[in-house]
């Protein structure tokens, strides 16, 4: 098993950059593909950014892409999403969501919440016009 926590949320002006960290316990954290996830007051969960287990494959929804980026140290066993040009919709608690498929290639990654079975508590991320 793994437990993951996120960090790095907080309020920023419209234009500005926020990065977040999400941390995992556990020693076979370079065994999960990793996701993000975000949910506004009022709407469903969503997609934003995955990264494979070996890091070498990345997806981002379209709402994101250009703008964030996600990355992962394994030897930090911690994955970010570095968050650019924020925009008020891109207000939403954000999850991380980590998962473990062995049988899958090292460059799988995974967009849809059913495929993920570790999930962070979520940190608030607020963009003001």
């Amino acid at each position: 098993q793994v437990q993951l926590v996120e960090s790095g949320g907080g309020l920023v002006q419209a234009g500005g950059s926020l990065r977040l960290s999400c941390a995992a316990s556990g020693r076979t954290f370079s065994n999960y593909a990793m996701g993000w996830f975000r949910q506004a007051p009022g709407k469903e969960r969503e997609f934003v950014a995955a990264i494979s287990r070996n890091g070498g494959s990345t997806y981002y929804a379209d709402s994101v892409k250009g703008r964030f980026t996600m990355s992962r140290d394994n030897a930090k066993n911690t994955v970010y999403l570095q968050m650019n040009s924020l925009k008020p919709e891109d207000t939403a608690v954000y999850y991380c969501a980590g998962t473990m498929k062995p049988l899958y290639s090292a460059y799988t990654y995974f967009t849809e919440g059913y495929e993920y079975d570790y999930w962070g508590q979520g940190t608030q991320v607020t963009v003001s016009s």
